[in-house]
């Protein structure tokens, strides 16, 4: 195939979800064989979990938990069934957080990201990502040799010594971070020296917004973006079509309310929650912290896997109030409460020296005792007094935020 990286990319959705959800159970299996993961889903009968609506009502397991989880019970919380020696590689992130590389070929599932974005076996990869600790340069790097590129092993920084190479090698793609691609043609630009042989490039790890897109190609480069994590992988990427991120095979990704695990509407903004099909590291139902929405249909490019609108920003809103903290799993619980109403938002603002909390609630029937009511409901959750608006359907922007801190630095 010239345009896909395999068959399973188009194959019919229906297909796809069927086949994920038949493996599930015994990937459920050799989580819980970890004892942090027997515990977490305590009482889950692994065979019954075989749909989206059963996966939903699996605890989710927040990364952010993760660092003083690993602290407690070094290196991976008790989430991993293997001994560290089981594994390829051992890395770090900050938190910190520990990750194991899977000794499986292509275990960060990237080849297929390269490969839409233009990327062919023998082609050479300038990979700019760092190989120190963090799993950056290794999941570009096992990505690009397990699609059959060559890779040079550039890492960040040292943009003299990587013109040598450059020169030397001709690579044709890059793997980075937006930023230095920018700092590696600037200054070679101001060098005068020749990089030129860069004609695509897969970025991630930073955001690309439109100026630099626009800059990057103007310059001779073909860019798409991609979504990962230390812990997963690669998550999505982009394609020809340039109409959303693809989502990667062998994940099963859900977009929830932030502060839940339950599942928003299509085309409403969440948090990202994965779950990871590799039977020597799973992951199940691994709340990111990070937004965004889901498109509806499957991309012009053929690919039928779900499709998100990219990253969107950060999930974790937790704030404090008067001293305390007041996090989205509040606010979720409100909404519990009152199952009647639409989007809520908690905008914390200053008058005087003082914070000033007033909930916003979607409603179609407005009237002083549900005003009264919400604000009831709002002490006795938070433990804060706070002013509560009534807003009509749909006048909440569908951006994922629950919590607004909108008082001045």
């Amino acid at each position: 195939m010239t345009d896909h990286y395999d068959a399973r990319e188009t194959r019919d959705p229906a297909e796809r979800e069927a086949e994920l959800f038949a493996r599930l159970p015994d990937i459920l299996r050799r989580a819980m064989a970890a004892p942090a993961y027997a515990e977490h889903l305590n009482g889950v009968d692994p065979a019954a979990i075989t749909s989206r609506a059963a996966l939903a009502r699996l605890p989710v397991l927040r990364k952010s938990e993760l660092p003083a989880l690993h602290k407690a019970a070094p290196p991976f919380g008790g989430f991993v069934a293997g001994p560290p020696g089981s594994f390829a590689r051992l890395f770090t992130s900050p938190g910190p957080i520990f990750e194991p590389e899977a000794a499986h070929d292509d275990a960060w599932r990237g080849a297929r990201a390269l490969f839409a974005a233009g990327f062919r076996p023998g082609d050479v990869v300038l990979n700019t990502f760092s190989y120190h600790l963090t799993p950056g340069g290794f999941i570009f790097d096992t990505s690009a040799r397990a699609l059959g590129c060559g890779v040079i092993p550039a890492g960040p920084g040292n943009t003299e010594q990587q013109f040598e190479l450059i020169e030397a090698y001709r690579p044709i793609g890059y793997s980075g971070t937006p930023d230095f691609l920018k700092i590696l043609l600037d200054a070679a630009a101001g060098a005068g020296r020749d990089v030129s042989s860069i004609k695509r490039a897969l970025v991630s790890g930073a955001a690309f917004p439109k100026s630099l897109q626009e800059e990057i190609k103007a310059r001779g480069i073909d860019a798409y973006q991609a979504f990962g994590t230390a812990d997963l992988g690669m998550i999505a990427f982009e394609t020809e079509a340039r109409d959303g991120m693809v989502v990667n095979e062998d994940l099963i990704l859900e977009i929830v309310r932030p502060g839940t695990g339950d599942p928003v509407a299509t085309g409403d903004v969440g948090e990202i929650v994965v779950t990871s099909l590799d039977p020597h590291h799973p992951w199940i139902r691994l709340a990111l912290g990070d937004l965004t929405a889901a498109l509806p249909g499957v991309s012009s490019c053929g690919r039928t896997s779900m499709r998100i609108k990219g990253w969107m920003g950060r999930a974790d809103q937790t704030t404090k109030v008067k001293g305390m903290f007041v996090r989205p799993e509040q606010i979720a619980e409100v909404s519990k409460r009152h199952p009647e109403l639409g989007r809520l938002r908690l905008v914390v603002t200053r008058s005087g020296e003082t914070d000033v909390m007033t909930l916003k609630a979607e409603t179609a029937a407005a009237s002083p005792a549900l005003q009264s009511e919400l604000a009831v409901t709002l002490r006795a959750v938070t433990k804060l007094g706070g002013n509560v608006e009534l807003v009509g359907a749909g006048a909440l922007p569908n951006d994922g935020k629950v919590i607004s801190d909108e008082r001045s630095a």
